[in-house]
C-alpha cells in the first residue's frame, strides 16, 4: 500500500482540553494557598513581546522535562488568554509538552488550532503520534504535510519511518524512502539510519543491509538497527559479526545494541561470551539500563544460571515491564513457581506505574501449567480479564488447555477449546494433543488431529505428536501412517540434538553419534555410568522407543540418546565437582532419559542442568527440580 492509500481516520477532538484548562490559571501550593503563575517583572528584559513568549517557552520546556501536567495546563491557559498560541514556536513547545505527558490527541488539538504551521510544528505533531504508538495518525499527518506543500526534513523523516516500523508496513516505508531520495536526504546519517531501522523491524533485512552498506557515514542507530534485524531473524552469526565490526570501528554502542547482542548470546546459550559483554556493560555503565537488564536476565536464565538472573534483576534500580516479565519467565522455566507468584505480587503493589500485560499473565499460566496448579491457573486467567481488562489471546488459551491437559482434565480442556471466542490455533490443539499423549488417550488425540488437519498446512511437530501418541499406545501402523503423511508433505522430523559449551567451543551431539574426536572416551564413560546406574536400581523404560523393534534393540536405542552422550562428554571435560554440568537440547527430554539423568546425578555426585525445548531441569542427588511434572 502506497502512502496516499493509507486510510483516513477521522480525528476526534473531545472537549477534554477545555475541561482541563478550566480553573487552572492558578494552582494550590504546598501550603494549600493558590499561587499565580510566575510572571516576568515589568522592569526586566522579558517584558518585550519577544522576551515574554521566549520566557513562556522556557517555562513550558521546564514543565515538559519534569512531566508536570497541572502546571503545564496552567501555562496553556495563560498562553490562550494572552494570545501567544498563534506563535509557531509556542505551539511546538505545547505539542511537545502533551506528547511527553502521553496525551498525543491533545497535541493534535493544539496543532489544529495553530494558524501558522512551520516545519517544526509538523515535525512536533508527527513525532508526538509516532512516539505514543499512534502510527496510522502519524502517517496521515505526514501525508497532510506533503499535500500542504511543506518540505520534510531530517527530523520529520525519522518520525515517519518509526511509524512505519510500528505498523510493520515496509510498503509504506518504501514510499517514505522514495520521498527521502527525491528531497536528497538519503545521505543524511540520521534519516538513513532510521530507514535501516525501519526495514529491519519490518523484516526487510536485504533492503536494510543494502542501504546500510551504501551509507557514507554510520551512527549507533544504523549499527544497532542492523544488529537487531539479524538477531530477530535468527541470523546470530551475522549479528555477532556486525557487533564485532562496530567495536573495531570505534563506534560508541548504546543500551539497545547491548540488549540485542545479549539476546543473541541467550538464544545460542553462549554463556562465556554473554559474561564478557556483561563486563562491557559494567565498564560503560549500561548495566543499570532496564533494557540491558531484561536481556541479561533472559541470557543467564537461558544458559541455566538462574542465580545470576536474580542478581541482575535486583541490581537494576528502575525496572520496566520488560524486565519484570523476563524475570517471571525465567522463574517459571526454572520451576521457581513460588517466586513467580511472589514477584507478581510485588509488581502489583510496588511496581509503580508498571502494570501487568498479556506477557505477564502468559508467564503466570506457564508456571501453573508446569506445576499442575489448576486452581491457581484458573484464578489468574480470570484476574487477567476482570481486573486488568486483558482479553485472552490464542497463547493464553493454549496455556490453559496445556494446564488442564497435563493435569489429566482432558474433557475440561476440550470444553475450553469449544468455547473459545476465536478459532483454535495449531498451538491450542498441539497443547491438547500433548496432554492426550501423556495420558495415553489416543481417541481424543485422533479427534484433535482431525480438527488440526482442517486448518490446512500444519507444522511437522503436530504430526510427530500424533505419531508418538499412537506409538505409545502400541498402534504402530497408525503411527507409521501419521509419519507417512509427514513425508508426503516433503517435511522431515527435526533431528534431536544436544550440545555443551566448553570455553569458546560448542560441542553438538545427535543420538548414537560417534563422529566426535573423543567418541571412544565418551562411550566408555557411558558404559561406566550405565553399570553404576543399574547397581543403584535404574531399569530402562523402553516404552519411550516409539518404533516396533525388539527389546534388546530398544534398550540400545534409548541408551545412546543425544543428552546422555552430551552428559558423558561434560563429565570428561569438566571433571571437578565445583561446577554444574549444563546441557542444552532442542527437543523435549523423553521420560526414560529424565529418569536416567536423575540416576546419573546421584551416581556422579554432580549437579546436571538440562534445558529442553520447554523448560529447565536441575538434577541433583537423584532428584529433579520439575518434580517429575513436565
Amino acid at each position: 500500500m502506497l502512502l496516499h492509500q493509507v486510510p483516513e481516520r477521522p480525528l476526534k477532538h473531545p472537549k477534554v482540553l477545555a475541561n482541563l484548562l478550566q480553573n487552572v490559571l492558578i494552582q494550590p501550593s504546598e501550603s494549600g494557598l493558590r499561587q499565580p503563575l510566575p510572571t516576568p517583572s515589568p522592569n526586566s528584559d522579558h517584558f518585550s513581546f519577544e522576551g515574554k513568549y521566549r520566557y513562556i517557552c522556557e517555562l513550558l520546556l521546564s514543565q515538559t522535562r519534569s512531566r508536570n501536567l497541572p502546571t503545564g495546563l496552567q501555562l496553556h491557559a495563560h498562553i490562550t488568554k494572552s494570545g501567544l498560541g498563534t506563535i509557531p514556536l509556542v505551539s511546538h513547545y505545547l505539542i511537545n509538552f502533551y506528547s511527553k505527558n502521553e496525551l498525543p490527541l491533545l497535541s493534535t488539538l493544539v496543532f489544529e488550532e495553530t494558524q501558522q504551521r512551520s516545519a517544526t510544528t509538523w515535525s512536533s505533531v508527527i513525532s508526538s503520534l509516532a512516539q505514543n504508538e499512534l502510527p496510522g495518525l502519524a502517517i496521515e499527518y505526514f501525508r497532510r504535510m506533503l499535500e500542504d506543500g511543506a518540505r520534510p526534513d531530517d527530523h520529520i523523516y525519522p518520525s515517519a519511518t518509526k511509524a512505519c516500523a510500528i505498523m510493520g508496513r515496509s510498503d509504506v516505508g518504501k514510499s517514505v524512502h522514495c520521498h527521502v531520495i527525491k528531497t536528497g536526504y538519503e545521505i543524511d546519517v540520521f534519516v538513513a539510519s532510521s530507514l535501516v531501522d525501519m526495514y529491519c523491524k519490518c523484516g526487510g533485512i536485504v533492503d536494510a543491509r543494502q542501504l546500510f552498506d551504501e551509507m557514507p557515514d554510520r551512527n549507533v542507530v544504523s549499527w544497532s538497527g542492523m544488529i537487531y534485524g539479524y538477531a530477530q531473524l535468527g541470523e546470530d552469526n551475522e549479528a555477532l559479526k556486525l557487533f564485532k565490526q562496530a567495536l573495531y570501528a570505534g563506534m560508541d554502542v548504546n543500551d539497545f545494541t547491548f540488549s540485542s547482542v545479549i539476546r543473541v548470546c541467550g538464544d545460542c546459550t553462549l554463556l562465556e561470551l554473554g559474561k564478557q559483554i556483561h563486563g562491557m556493560c559494567f565498564k560503560t555503565s549500561f548495566n543499570s539500563s532496564s533494557f540491558v537488564g531484561s536481556s541479561l536476565v533472559s541470557m543467564y536464565s537461558r544458559c541455566g544460571i538462574i542465580e545470576e538472573a536474580y542478581t541482575v534483576f535486583h541490581e537494576v534500580p528502575l525496572r520496566n515491564l520488560g524486565m519484570w516479565n523476563a524475570m517471571l519467565i525465567a522463574c517459571a522455566q526454572h520451576a521457581h513457581t513460588n517466586q513467580v507468584f511472589s514477584l507478581f505480587n510485588k509488581l502489583q503493589t510496588g511496581g509503580g506505574t508498571v502494570k501487568p500485560n498479556f506477557i505477564t499473565f502468559l508467564s503466570l499460566l506457564y508456571a501453573c501449567s508446569h506445576s499442575g496448579l489448576v486452581k491457581e491457573g484458573e484464578f489468574y486467567f480470570e484476574l487477567m480479564k476482570t481486573r486488568y481488562g486483558i482479553e485472552p489471546g490464542a497463547q493464553h488459551y493454549s496455556s490453559m488447555v496445556d494446564l488442564l491437559s497435563r493435569a489429566g482434565k482432558l474433557q475440561e480442556a476440550l470444553s475450553i477449546i469449544n468455547r473459545m471466542p476465536i478459532e483454535p490455533t495449531e498451538s491450542v490443539w498441539g497443547a491438547f494433543m500433548t496432554g492426550c499423549r501423556i495420558h495415553r488417550n489416543t481417541e481424543l488425540a485422533a479427534y484433535a488431529a482431525d480438527r488440526v488437519f482442517q486448518l490446512g498446512n500444519v507444522s511437522p511437530g503436530l504430526h510427530v505428536i500424533l505419531s508418538n501418541s499412537y506409538a505409545a499406545a502400541g498402534r504402530y501402523e497408525d503411527a507409521a501412517r501419521a509419519r507417512k503423511m509427514l513425508r508426503d508433505q516433503g517435511v522431515k522430523k527435526e533431528t534431536g540434538l544436544s550440545w555443551v559449551e566448553e570455553g569458546n567451543k560448542v560441542h553438538t551431539f545427535a543420538a548414537g553419534d560417534r563422529g566426535h574426536a573423543r567418541s571412544k572416551e565418551i562411550y566408555e564413560k557411558l558404559e561406566e555410568l550405565g553399570e553404576e546406574m543399574e547397581k543403584a536400581g535404574y531399569v530402562a523404560d523402553t516404552s519411550f522407543v516409539l518404533r516396533a523393534v525388539g527389546g534388546e534393540e530398544k534398550q540400545q536405542t534409548i541408551r545412546y540418546h543425544s543428552e546422555r552422550i552430551a552428559i558423558a562428554f561434560a563429565l570428561i571435560v569438566f571433571p571437578h565437582n565445583d561446577r554444574p554440568l549444563r546441557i542444552m537440547k532442542n527437543l523435549r527430554v523423553c521420560g526414560d532419559c529424565h529418569t536416567a539423568i536423575k540416576f546419573m546425578s546421584k551416581c556422579s555426585g554432580r549437579v546436571i542442568i538440562v534445558r529442553d525445548n520447554n523448560r529447565f531441569h536441575r538434577f541433583e542427588d537423584g532428584k529433579c527440580s520439575c518434580g517429575d511434572y513436565w
